[in-house]
């Protein structure tokens, strides 16, 4: 449609909407701008459904990863006890499934050496007449470290000094004892303790010069455990290497009570993982439903609904879902498939666990299942899934990277024809209103330039009239004289009678 201007309204000096008149003109220009954007705007819903799904893929691609390998769910491994009041066992990736009876004769204790009593603890220890005496301890047997306390009065002469000095020394000497003064209804006596449980930890006096008695050393004792009968003994309550990759936690003693251990595969850590593997499945085959799925009231699929490379995505997927391993451990006992296990797909492409089933499998035939997911010679089902999602899902040669990638690629090309064909507008813009800026100047113009003619006009028909009237004073008087508006006298006929 052309742009149109009213005549007669023109011409009463309001002039013209400049800033209108040139909107209007590019209006009709501008039709291809408003065709871009809406590509654009496409362009970029498609990209976002395209990042959100890729985000998806990738977080199945961990779960996959996370029931392959040596580090994956299959390698969790779990231990029970029997008594846990007694014994208690933790296992780690690596363990061997068995049962272990473990009998705890004896627990591993940390040594003890304590005095009589004393009246006071602020009185001096050294024998009446004798300032200064000597206390030598042995700390962990024969071979091991000799601890001499020299005593000095008015210096740590009293338990609650002698204390003091022997933390003292010990910190700076690593004895790794600790001294307390244990105060009751009594008296007061001096306690010494190793830091260290088993026979590294065991005390006993070489010399006291004091007037303080020793009682017997007590504790410093291995743990003392047979493990399927065999006895095994440990400086701590805390037992590795008895069992391998397996930690014994020891609590109590009762050698009437043997404890069963049992080390076998983390059923629940597997299930778990199976599962989220599934989650993970479904939620990217959901995604990609939506896409395809038709809108009954727009009657039109999502924006990736032409999309190419998301049909190749959707079978390269139902493929790995139906991929059976022909690894002979899985075959053999019948887990060669995922409906094997409990799991079944469903019409619409995402899968369903049936929980007893796969718990049935697992505590059955933890290793054939196992076999069936991942193995040694990478043909498990998990194993397969895996190569082909860190093949989808590669930074530059994934699927739906290099489909983002061309998505992008789209957008700056559109984003620089927007650019400049605005340009061009904005440039068209400054012309089309400096030209119609003049043409309205002009219109306001238009009745001043006039107002000025007419006044001209009537200027020179006053002074013809006058001229007219001066002439015709000696002739006889006309019946009308009087000049038509917007004419000339015409002087030849403008008198009708002659002279006297």
């Amino acid at each position: 449609m052309g742009i149109s201007f009213n005549a007669a309204a023109l011409l009463n000096g309001n002039g013209i909407d400049v800033s209108s008149v040139v909107s209007e003109i590019q209006a009709e220009q501008s039709g291809q701008l408003t065709v871009w954007q809406g590509d654009l705007t496409t362009l970029q819903t498609a990209a976002s459904a395209i990042t959100s799904i890729n985000s998806d893929l990738s977080n199945l691609a961990s779960a996959v990863q996370g029931l392959t390998g040596t580090n994956g769910a299959f390698t969790a491994v779990t231990s029970t006890s029997s008594e846990s009041a007694i014994v208690n066992a933790t296992a780690q990736t690596g363990a061997t499934a068995a049962n272990y009876t473990v009998v705890v004769s004896s627990l591993a204790s940390a040594g003890t050496l304590y005095t009589d009593e004393v009246a006071n603890a602020s009185t001096s220890i050294l024998p009446s007449g004798q300032t200064s005496g000597d206390l030598n301890l042995q700390i962990g047997g024969s071979g091991g470290t000799t601890a001499d306390i020299p005593i000095t009065a008015g210096s740590n002469d009293t338990l609650t000094t002698l204390a003091a000095n022997i933390n003292s020394l010990s910190s700076s000497n690593n004895w790794g004892i600790t001294a307390n003064v244990v105060t009751d209804a009594d008296g007061a006596r001096l306690a010494i303790y190793s830091t260290a449980t088993g026979s590294a930890g065991a005390l006993s006096v070489n010399n006291n010069t004091t007037s303080l008695t020793f009682e017997p050393a007590v504790g410093g004792t291995n743990a003392d455990i047979t493990i399927n009968g065999i006895p095994y003994a440990s400086s701590t309550n805390t037992v590795t290497g008895a069992i391998p990759d397996v930690t014994l936690n020891l609590v109590s003693a009762d050698s009437a009570t043997p404890v069963t251990i049992t080390v076998g595969p983390d059923t629940t850590s597997i299930t778990n993982s199976i599962n989220n593997f599934v989650t993970e499945y479904n939620t990217v085959i959901g995604d990609i439903n939506t896409q395809f799925t038709v809108n009954s009231a727009s009657n039109t699929e999502g924006p990736l609904g032409s999309d190419t490379d998301l049909r190749i995505l959707q079978s390269a997927l139902a493929s790995d879902i139906s991929y059976a391993t022909t690894d002979s451990t899985s075959t053999s006992s019948g887990f060669s498939n995922l409906a094997a296990v409990g799991i079944t797909v469903n019409n619409d492409g995402t899968l369903t666990v049936d929980s007893s089933t796969l718990n049935s499998a697992l505590t059955s035939n933890p290793a054939a299942v196992q076999n069936f997911f991942t193995n040694s010679n990478s043909t498990g089902f998990a194993d397969n899934m895996n190569a082909d999602l860190t093949n989808l899902t590669d930074p530059t040669n994934g699927i739906l990277n290099q489909d983002l990638a061309s998505n992008q690629s789209q957008q700056n090309d559109l984003n620089t024809e927007i650019t400049n064909f605005q340009t061009q507008l904005a440039a068209q813009a400054t012309q089309l209103t400096a030209v119609f800026d003049q043409v309205n100047a002009s219109l306001e113009e238009y009745p001043f330039t006039l107002a000025e003619v007419n006044a001209a006009l009537g200027t020179l028909s006053t002074l013809d009239g006058s001229s007219s009237s001066s002439s015709s004073t000696t002739t006889t008087t006309s019946t009308d004289t009087t000049p038509t508006s917007g004419e000339g006298v015409d002087s030849s006929s403008s008198s009708s009678s002659s002279t006297t």
